[in-house]
């Protein structure tokens, strides 16, 4: 029966012991330890007092910023690279965890986020009765994630001594930037739609303007391009450890690596993404399964007719 609620922590432990073994063990362990306290007083006492997980809101992108920090004080790598990806991570960390707060401040965390609903849909589904219990899974699984599959390309860029830059390096600087751009333009744009949709007295207008013509959640796909440019600017650095560490270690870390990517496509589109938003903007909005037949859902591309 509790097999049912623990079984997700089993592949994101294994990862964190990977870190442990490899060359990674003194930072993997501060950081573990960190994210642990992190999220034991910012989400899972709030969450098991007021019954919302919405917290997680707050701790996750607080853990990656941890894992900037802990980075930039840790690795042992060349000075610029360490730099420069200790700053993305707080960068991202603290974008996010700043805003979070601001919502949590103006009232915003007193009701459950609508996507954490329908995560609880998803527990009665899946028979899980233990309402309580499930939460504290479901936030530790975002905690264990910081410690494991989110810091390895923190880990492996920092830890590279090479002063070199490699071309895939720049590639993925320009392309994390991009995504930045193109997150912005799109929130931008939203809120730009909903002032004039209120400046003109309509309700439950579907956004088509700009980016969202052309992709129904253009911000989640410029967020899943940041974490692929961090995953495509690590594996010059994972390409380094060839001769430094056993061998079987090193191709577990690519594989690693390369899920980091994956994972944040599952948990944008599917876990806490696309689907939970969609489920509720059919309900309130008339034209929005028009707009799902006529635009992706993910990736850019032209209109459908």
């Amino acid at each position: 029966m509790l097999r049912r609620y623990f079984s997700p922590f089993l592949p994101l432990i294994l990862v964190w012991l990977l870190l442990i073994i490899s060359d990674f063990r003194s930072i993997s362990l501060v950081n573990g330890i960190a994210q642990l306290l992190l999220f034991t007083f910012v989400v899972c006492i709030p969450a098991w007092q007021t019954g919302r997980i919405s917290y997680v809101d707050i701790g996750w992108p607080l853990g990656v910023a941890l894992i900037g920090f802990i980075t930039l004080l840790m690795a042992d790598g060349y000075t610029g690279r360490k730099l420069i990806i200790s700053a993305a991570y707080l960068f991202i960390g603290l974008r996010m965890g700043i805003m979070a707060l601001i919502m949590w401040q103006q009232g915003h965390l007193n009701k459950e986020l609508p996507r954490y609903e329908y995560q609880k849909g998803r527990w009665e589904r899946a028979g899980k009765t233990n309402v309580k219990l499930a939460a504290q899974v479901e936030v530790l699984i975002q905690g264990l994630a910081n410690a494991s599959f989110l810091a390895i390309p923190a880990f492996l860029i920092a830890h590279n001594q090479s002063p070199t830059v490699s071309p895939l390096e720049i590639v993925a600087i320009g392309l994390w930037i991009g995504a930045f751009v193109l997150e912005t333009v799109a929130d931008w744009q939203k809120r730009r739609f909903l002032l004039d949709m209120k400046a003109k007295g309509l309700k439950r207008q579907v956004c088509t303007v700009g980016l969202w013509r052309y992709s129904r959640h253009p911000n989640y796909f410029a967020e899943w391009l940041v974490w692929t440019a961090l995953v495509i600017g690590a594996l010059p650095s994972w390409r380094a450890l060839f001769q430094q560490i056993n061998i079987v270690i090193w191709i577990l870390l690519g594989c690693t690596l390369l899920f980091v990517s994956r994972l944040f496509y599952i948990t944008l589109v599917y876990h806490t993404g696309a689907v939970p938003a969609e489920f509720y903007s059919a309900q309130k909005r008339p034209d929005y399964k028009a707009y799902q037949e006529q635009t992706n859902r993910f990736f850019p591309g032209p209109v459908k007719k």
